[in-house]
């Protein structure tokens, strides 16, 4: 076991403060990570203070986590000590069910092991990123490719991946229409992944306010969804949008704005339930999909994309002293576009 300093919530809806946690010994297929940067994702908000139910106490959160190897254990065979390398969402699965032999591991129908409030095969508690260290199985542990800085890097691991599976599964690509809904920390990467893969990427904000960045990022139009006009010019316009908004959405308005068989695919989830009226998807033959992270090999894939083509996040970086000011600053919307925690001040 090792002793590390973490930043963790004590209770639900509590201040995170600095503290110590256990991190299990080294062993045979596992890798002990020097934590460099960990990202704070909305998810990290939403669990922290119980917003999708239950959660387990004391909490490390942090599932965006870039960080050097520092030591591997004597099964090890893909990574060595000096890697840079980085860990997302998960931690384990069953590795034995169809969706991980396939691959997708996120789709675990077992149940993946979150990287933090999560129970792991050992019965015990999971932490994530805020922390100083962390040991992961190598299974679950992805390459950073050198042309990727480690803060720039980090949220994508989160960001980066949960935007760029659903972009690849529904072919986003040349001669397609993609909606990005919401610009922020999701948004940001969709953009740039979305136009990276040659599509014609349109910004659905609620206002105009970051419209500057948009452009800058790869958008080739943007609109504030404030604007009543927006849902009568765009029209039957998409072929794919990706919602990344975590409030209610007005769900039939935006598959409106779909093309016959397009598809809207949330990776942002509220807290409350939201209700559609079937005929929006029924005329128009519609899909409204959802989809979660990706898995090792595609996440690692997307790195290897993302690296080819100069893609990071855009980044605020912040000592831990900061957390719980940064947690309100997101949820009002006041960061461009991911804080990144320096873990050398934790």
């Amino acid at each position: 076991m090792t002793t590390v300093a973490a930043y963790a919530a004590p209770a639900a809806k509590a201040p995170l403060e600095r503290t110590t946690i256990e991190r299990r010994a080294v062993g045979e297929h596992d890798v002990l990570i020097d934590i460099k940067f960990a990202g704070i994702c909305h998810s990290d908000i939403h669990q922290a203070r119980e917003g999708w139910g239950e959660a387990i106490f004391p909490m490390v959160p942090g599932h965006e986590i870039a960080g050097v190897v520092s030591e591997v254990g004597a099964g090890v065979t893909e990574y060595t000590v000096g890697d840079r390398v980085g860990v997302g969402c998960m931690v384990d699965s069953c590795r034995e069910c169809a969706n991980c032999r396939a691959g997708q591991e996120q789709y675990c129908t077992n149940g993946a092991v979150m990287t933090y409030n999560g129970i792991g095969r050992d019965g015990e508690p999971t932490h994530g990123g805020y922390a100083q260290k962390i040991v992961v199985d190598e299974n679950y542990v992805v390459r950073i490719p050198d042309g990727l800085a480690l803060d720039e890097a980090a949220p994508l691991l989160c960001a980066g991946i949960t935007t760029y599976s659903p972009l690849r599964h529904w072919n986003a690509g040349p001669g397609k229409k993609v909606a990005v809904l919401g610009m922020g920390g999701l948004g940001h990467m969709a953009v740039k992944i979305a136009h990276a893969l040659g599509a014609e990427v349109t910004v659905l904000s609620q206002s105009l306010r970051k419209k500057d960045d948009g452009l800058r990022l790869g958008a080739d139009h943007y609109h504030a969804t404030s604007d009543p006009v927006t849902f009568e010019q765009l029209a039957g316009t998409f072929d794919l949008i990706v919602s990344t908004v975590s409030a209610p959405l007005d769900l039939g308005a935006y598959l409106g704005l779909l093309k016959t068989d397009g598809a809207l695919v949330n990776v942002g989830a509220p807290e409350e339930p939201v209700s559609l009226n079937l005929f929006s998807v029924i005329v128009g033959r519609k899909t409204l999909a959802g989809s979660s992270i990706g898995g090792i090999r595609e996440t690692q894939e997307m790195l290897d994309f993302c690296a080819e083509h100069g893609i990071g996040a855009e980044i605020e970086l912040i000592a831990a002293t900061e957390i719980n000011d940064a947690y309100e600053r997101v949820l009002g919307s006041d960061v461009r576009y991911r804080f990144v925690i320096d873990t050398a001040t934790i």
